[in-house]
């Protein structure tokens, strides 16, 4: 009786000490998504300050191309929108929409020797550029994260520590196919 009495207190505290370390891993994933995420939301922060800035640069020069410079305006008060909803749904349609009207921006400053060769715009489309660079690298830091998370959770005994301590799932951000698809040039240029 006795033997068997720690024998089964040493099974509970080995059982225990497994479930205690799966909530934990479980909770750095969450919290790795969570600081991924904040990392995105910083860059799109930046790029977000930056954006007026060129906008109002292009405005000296492209005064028959307001439509190019009204889309970024909107595609930015999305990107705002969607990054206060915290839906990454909703960012990776924002995104998409923003990107496509930066690319038709730049396309159209082609026509513009003088605004091509401002200082300041090049300043500001090699900032903006870096940011797109800085948030394509977040973006795929943030889904690989989420992905381990949603993974562990879906796995036993992990799904068991997951659904007692409420962790859920993180949505994936996804993006337009259009953006998933090879830019046409030829479509950007007229």
């Amino acid at each position: 009786m006795h033997l068997g009495f720690i024998l089964g207190v040493g099974l509970v505290v080995v059982v225990l000490a497994y479930g205690v370390s799966i909530y934990n891993s479980l909770v750095r994933l969450k919290h790795n998504a969570v600081t991924a995420w904040s990392n995105i939301d910083v860059l799109l922060k930046q790029r977000h300050d930056e954006l007026p800035k060129l906008v109002e640069v292009c405005k000296q020069y492209l005064q028959y191309e307001q439509p190019a410079l009204e889309r970024i305006v909107q595609a930015r008060a999305n990107v705002a929108q969607a990054r206060q909803a915290g839906s990454p749904e909703a960012v990776g349609r924002a995104e998409s929409e923003l990107r496509g009207g930066l690319a038709n921006l730049y396309a159209v400053a082609e026509n513009y020797p003088d605004l091509k060769a401002n200082e300041s715009f090049r300043a500001l489309q090699s900032r903006v550029s870096g940011l797109e660079n800085a948030i394509a690298d977040r973006r795929e830091s943030y889904n690989d994260t989420a992905n381990d998370l949603n993974i562990r959770r879906e796995q036993f005994p992990d799904r068991i520590v997951a659904g007692i301590a409420h962790i859920r799932s993180m949505e994936l951000l996804k993006f337009a196919s259009a953006e998933l698809s090879d830019v046409d040039m030829k479509a950007l240029f007229s």
